[in-house]
């Protein structure tokens, strides 16, 4: 195992250094004291559409529109783990976030195979298990196994900066992130010795027919 764990993390608050980046810096560190290369870009308040299911990127192996997502895609194939964090809006994740996950996700042809994803939610009260479990579903349809932590991933704040105050959630992110790091390093040397699991030919069953 001799290249450098690598770790990609979309930042997806529209507010630059807001609570969600405070939950995002606490795995930033562990990250860093355990030699994992981090690049984390904040997309929240970046202009964003999303997918027309036009198939283009089937033709073209990326996606029609050239923005922000194009970019993050060598970045997110070249990465061993992938971190999505959001704010909570009515339950749910940003809507800018989301736009960008369906045609990251959809565009991307690359194998995502035991790619290791983590989900983190901000909240100032409710709605943090609804949109975690939003997150988590682009990690299940990937074969991407889902780090986990001694609690839901989710950290609580409403003003700038009140998320320090959350002394379990940024334990929460620390465990997180060391757990994220176990993963990684063991899936990367699983693949040495064993290799990915076996593949079978996708069977499309459509349910009109």
């Amino acid at each position: 195992m001799s290249d450098r764990i690598k770790v990609l993390i979309l930042n997806g608050s529209p507010r630059v250094d807001g609570n969600t980046t405070i939950a995002i810096r606490e795995m930033e560190n562990i990250f860093e004291e355990n030699g994992v290369e981090t690049q984390t870009v904040q997309i929240g308040s970046l202009d964003i559409r999303g997918c027309i299911a036009c198939g283009s990127c089937a033709e073209k192996g990326k996606c029609v529109f050239d923005d922000i997502v194009n970019e993050l895609a060598p970045r997110f194939e070249a990465a061993d783990g992938l971190v999505i964090a959001s704010p909570v809006y009515y339950a749910s994740a940003n809507a800018t976030l989301i736009a960008c996950l369906d045609r990251l996700f959809y565009s991307t042809h690359f194998d995502k195979t035991m790619k290791v994803g983590a989900s983190v939610v901000c909240a100032r009260r409710g709605g943090c298990s609804a949109t975690f479990d939003e997150l988590n579903k682009y990690f299940t349809i990937a074969n991407m196994p889902i780090a986990s932590s001694l609690y839901w991933n989710s950290i609580h704040g409403r003003n700038k900066g009140e998320a320090r105050m959350d002394e379990e959630g940024r334990q929460t992110m620390r465990v997180l992130a060391r757990n994220m790091v176990f993963l990684m390093k063991s899936i990367a040397l699983g693949k040495e010795r064993f290799g990915l699991p076996e593949t079978e030919e996708w069977m499309p069953t459509h349910f009109i027919r």
